[in-house]
């Protein structure tokens, strides 16, 4: 286990929906590793509401309460970058692991999409926390 936690960055176009999802998630399943952030080359004025609805419903988290849509500029550097999966060209960013979840935009859909996006950033985040602890990000 490392002794100093890892910032990661959810990017994403407008940082409204699957990079405050992530953010969220993170921060519920992994916080004693990692300090999660979102932003967005772009933002919308706030979280997608379905998104808030779903997250709320499902693991009792008020992502309004702690969170607001983010430029890339807002979040402190970060080790490891996590795109959301919209072929966004992150300016400048210099961590030690980039990643591509490329997640389809659940905006708009069904909530059975949005629960599937869901429940995919919930296991891709578990992950990222095993493989963290079994040493596979050595920059530390």
């Amino acid at each position: 286990m490392n002794n100093k936690k890892a910032r990661v960055g959810f990017i994403c176009v407008h940082n409204s929906c699957r990079s405050q999802i992530a953010e969220a998630l993170g921060n519920h399943f992994a916080s004693d590793d990692f300090e999660f952030y979102s932003a967005g080359t772009k933002v919308k004025d706030r979280i997608n509401q379905d998104a808030v609805r779903l997250i709320k419903m499902i693991y009792n988290i008020n992502m309004e309460e702690t969170q607001y849509p983010k430029l890339l500029s807002e979040i402190p550097h970060v080790d490891i970058v996590i795109k959301m999966g919209c072929n966004v060209e992150c300016p400048n960013f210099s961590a030690e692991y980039i990643e591509d979840w490329g997640l389809d935009d659940p905006s708009g859909k069904s909530d059975e999409e949005f629960i599937t996006v869901i429940n995919e950033i919930e296991k891709k985040i578990k992950k990222l926390a095993r493989d963290y602890n079994l040493g596979k990000y050595l920059f530390f």
